[in-house]
């Protein structure tokens, strides 16, 4: 099954928190880290924009650019797998960020954890192409600057993303 189908499963299964079904996330960590792996897919109009995202460093202990591992445990600095919900927008140290809710046993502890949506500098298509590889999060799905402002409006609240590896 491929990580768009798993996503439009839990989009079903969590229709409860009242998830908007126009826009969904979908994060391919079995994509090197240079690789636009963070696909926002429109349900309505058929289409997709694919951008870099980076993983958690406890997810590549060797900072090789790939995820070798998921975790949810407090203190991982890995990235979690499974379906989040979108929340409210803040202003954190990274500037606009948005908050998200894990809603499996996979990533329960995401609120927890502080993870969010938000932009870093270690996220560059420009450090890709020339490294190889972006830097790494502490698990937050952290994405280029010039991307973060279409993220956080195209999934704005309540909206589903899935992590995984396809």
């Amino acid at each position: 099954m491929s990580l768009l189908e798993q996503a439009l499963g839990a989009l079903e299964r969590y229709s409860q928190f009242g998830t908007e079904r126009d826009v969904v996330g979908v994060v391919d960590f079995s994509a090197p880290s240079a690789a636009a792996r963070f696909h926002v897919v429109d349900l309505l109009a058929g289409t997709s924009r694919s951008i870099l995202v980076a993983h958690g460093r406890g997810s590549d202990p060797e900072h090789s650019g790939w995820v070798q591992r998921f975790s949810n445990s407090p203190g991982s600095n890995a990235s979690s797998a499974g379906a989040y919900l979108t929340e409210g927008i803040y202003q954190g140290r990274h500037g606009s960020s948005r908050q998200l809710r894990g809603l499996e046993p996979s990533n329960s502890n995401a609120a927890q954890r502080g993870l969010v949506i938000h932009a870093a500098d270690y996220v560059s298509y420009g450090l890709a192409r020339t490294a190889g590889k972006i830097g790494r999060s502490e698990g937050c799905l952290a994405v280029a600057g010039g991307d973060i402002a279409t993220v956080l409006r195209r999934l704005g609240p309540r909206r589903l993303i899935f992590v995984g590896k396809s």
